[in-house]
């Protein structure tokens, strides 16, 4: 099976650049299955129904979200009926949505996609690695389970990362990191067979601070008084991501591969 993995939309230059690229890249790669970190792509900050629905619309089967899932309101009953839409597992009992979900493929197959939320610099969730292991008591690769997992790591520190691509190796398919926007060129079949990417990087402009206008996300760090909000850079997008093949008995990677498409990075196609 061949998954596809793209990093944070930051705003309309992400979206832009997603919904542009996206039927080229079914087209030439042919990943029998997409998902899509969402949380910065409406206005940079969060998600609504109108813009998540055009992702679907533009091939994409799954979209996760973040430290920013609730930053619109109307995503809040969204949510509960769009079981396509994941937010962090590890949120308090309650909130609303799911963290986790199992999608149904082509000739009886099915992929599990689960997304956590780091806990160091972050928001302080409930613990990601005791979710984790909650939710592998029922989800399981291999025969009489499902084909491939997924797993969406959002946070901010790499060691924090890289620990659960450790503990979760052998078990998932693919743990791929988010939210800090920068691609990093680690991507890896851990020993157990697990593909690993400390963090995707971001779909956006990148002549900017992590898809933010330059401006005043320097004024922030220069002044440190309050300035202008912070908004997201407008210039041509660029699409950073990451493709995992899995071998279709146990479901390990047997591939993964780098994706960056636009004007700013070095462009490389899985090849």
């Amino acid at each position: 099976m061949r998954l596809l993995f793209l990093g944070d939309v930051v705003g309309r230059a992400g979206r832009d650049a997603v919904l542009a690229r996206m039927k080229d890249i079914r087209t030439r790669l042919s990943p029998d299955f997409v998902v899509l970190n969402g949380e910065n792509a409406a206005h940079g900050f969060g998600l609504t129904p109108k813009v998540c629905d055009e992702f679907y619309a533009a091939g994409v089967d799954v979209v996760t979200l973040g430290n920013h899932a609730w930053d619109h309101r109307e995503i809040l009953p969204y949510i509960d009926s769009e079981p396509r839409l994941l937010r962090a597992l590890n949120f308090p009992a309650g909130t609303p949505g799911r963290g986790s979900g199992v999608y149904a493929l082509a000739r009886g197959r099915r992929v599990a996609v689960i997304q956590v939320m780091g806990r160091l610099f972050m928001d302080p969730l409930d613990c990601p690695f005791a979710g984790l292991e909650r939710e592998l008591t029922r989800l399981r690769m291999g025969p009489g389970g499902v084909d491939a997992i997924i797993v969406d790591v959002h946070a901010e520190a790499s060691s924090e990362k890289m620990a659960l691509g450790h503990v979760l190796d052998g078990r998932v398919s693919l743990v791929v990191g988010t939210h800090s926007h920068i691609p990093t060129a680690d991507a890896q079949i851990l020993p157990g067979g697990t593909a690993y990417l400390t963090d995707a990087g971001m779909c956006g402009d990148y002549d900017s601070v992590i898809g933010m206008k330059k401006g005043p996300a320097i004024h922030k760090f220069v002044r440190k008084v309050p300035g202008e909000r912070l908004s997201p850079s407008e210039g041509p997008g660029t699409i950073c991501g990451v493709m995992v093949d899995t071998d279709d008995r146990s479901g390990q990677a047997v591939r993964v591969a780098p994706l960056r498409l636009g004007p700013r990075l070095q462009e490389c196609w899985p090849g």
